[in-house]
């Protein structure tokens, strides 16, 4: 699992390449939105456009970071779920809960609105 991270004004884009399966490299990517929200940040998009498969460990990384986010009144926004992942998304209902864009610039620039 590979992450990126890049700012778009003031919004955190972390682009992350690979499975989320469990094991370090998820918990690398809730470590990441601690900092983040450390340091002040509060609008973090996760684009998943690289993210070949996730399984229900990489969902509650997901579901922890929104979380962390929350705590702060930060918001996290999905963008580029593949259809693997997308069918994950909705059978956990999951779609329900987070605003899912096509693009991470898309979701960046919602934060704008």
């Amino acid at each position: 699992m590979a992450i990126k991270k890049e700012m778009i004004d003031d919004v955190a884009v972390l682009t992350l390449k690979g499975k989320l399966m469990g094991g370090p490299e998820t918990t690398a990517i809730h470590d990441q939105v601690k900092e983040l929200v450390d340091g002040g940040t509060k609008k973090v998009v996760l684009d998943l456009t690289k993210v070949s498969w996730l399984n229900s460990t990489g969902l509650g990384m997901i579901m922890a970071s929104s979380t962390t986010l929350g705590s702060v009144d930060g918001e996290l926004k999905i963008a580029g779920l593949q259809d693997k992942a997308r069918g994950l998304f909705s059978i956990a209902k999951l779609d329900t809960v987070f605003k899912i864009y096509g693009t991470a610039e898309r979701a960046a620039a919602d934060f704008q609105i």
